[in-house]
């Protein structure tokens, strides 16, 4: 069992001098440190690095190529359900999207979420199993979105498909306050762009936002220059510039509304605001650099964050939960977080929602 090391103190600042100067006022990160990685965790990050990590080496060799994208969805399919669990598929403007619910849960609170996968590829079906475990764990249903993406759209049209689903949840009569957002990887990145898309927009911001090992940078030179870079299990540092330049290139190709979408990190925006953040990254992945940045960046702006920073994990160890112990107790501790962020005792409003 991994021991938990606790730190409440502000992390260092990081931006720009006029930035620093406009928002003076900083919020405490509470900081866990899950120290000890299990048998089961090693060998899942020994497995990755044999397998998974050298795939990815060979597709950034050639990005360009008709990569059967796809079929990684499509084997999701394979993973087995967590029993007692419904699905309903549900249909938003431009993309399709799934509403899970685990047994015994609420519908006091609800967690929009937005998986991960470069933007590229996964889907409903390789997130379904750890979804529908987050479900049971806030005792929450969940509406997963399988939005857009590239190459054949950009990363704002993913965006804007996150916040369609945030919409649809309003008209079905949850509040902003009864909404979490998540994601991982790249789904990070989502939650905190779908969050300032709706500030932007004149929408209240959710109850709370967690990000697994989220992409908060998209320019990969922090992350290259970390010690993690040659640590990762997954990722090796040809695999960030390729998909780097692969993305900009889409950027350019695709047009919204004429134009080629802004590249916008969540490090670099305007972060006041913004709702309680969990995030959860483990100690020598590639994105650690990522979290601590973002985890700097929100305390900066004011926000509460907690980033649990779990030893020699594997990027989106959760996603091994039953397999791996220390992916089991991440689930239950984003739970605590969903379940605190909108507590039952606080809402006294009753609907009638999706059973």
């Amino acid at each position: 069992m991994s021991n938990t090391m606790r730190h409440n103190r502000p992390l260092r600042l990081v931006g720009n001098t006029a930035t620093a100067q406009a928002f003076p006022q900083h919020a405490t990160v509470v900081r866990e440190n899950y120290v000890g990685a299990s048998l089961q965790a090693t060998a899942l990050a020994a497995t990755l690095r044999l397998t998974v990590r050298p795939l990815l080496s060979v597709w950034a060799k050639w990005p360009h190529l008709p990569w059967p994208t796809g079929l990684v969805d499509l084997a999701g399919s394979a993973l087995p359900p967590v029993p007692g669990t419904r699905y309903r598929p549900v249909q938003l403007p431009q993309c399709k999207a799934e509403w899970i619910r685990a047994e015994d849960v609420t519908t006091h609170r609800v967690i929009l979420y937005l998986h991960g996968g470069a933007f590229v590829t996964c889907g409903l079906r390789t997130h379904r199993r750890m979804v529908s475990l987050i479900s049971a764990s806030a005792q929450s249903p969940v509406l997963s979105v399988d939005y857009r993406m590239l190459p054949r759209h950009t990363i704002n049209h993913a965006i804007e498909d996150g916040v369609s689903a945030y919409r649809w949840l309003l008209r079905r009569g949850y509040r902003p306050d009864q909404i979490v957002i998540g994601g991982d990887s790249a789904g990070g990145y989502l939650t905190f762009m779908v969050a300032l898309a709706l500030r932007s927009q004149g929408l209240p911001v959710p109850a709370g936002l967690v990000a697994l090992s989220p992409l908060t940078n998209l320019n990969p030179a922090s992350k290259l220059a970390h010690e993690n870079a040659n640590k990762c299990a997954l990722f090796a540092a040809d695999v960030l510039n390729v998909f780097t330049e692969y993305a900009d290139r889409v950027e350019q190709r695709l047009l919204i509304d004429g134009t080629p979408g802004p590249r916008v990190c969540p490090v670099e925006s305007d972060l006041s605001g913004m709702p309680p953040t969990l995030l959860q990254v483990g100690s020598t992945e590639m994105l650690f650099s990522d979290s601590e940045m973002m985890a700097d960046r929100l305390s900066h702006f004011g926000v509460s964050c907690h980033l649990q920073v779990w030893e020699r994990q594997v990027h989106v160890f959760q996603a091994a939960a039953g397999l791996v112990p220390e992916s089991s107790r991440a689930i239950r501790e984003i739970g605590r977080f969903v379940r605190d962020a909108v507590p039952v005792q606080s809402l006294n409003r009753s609907r009638s929602l999706l059973g």
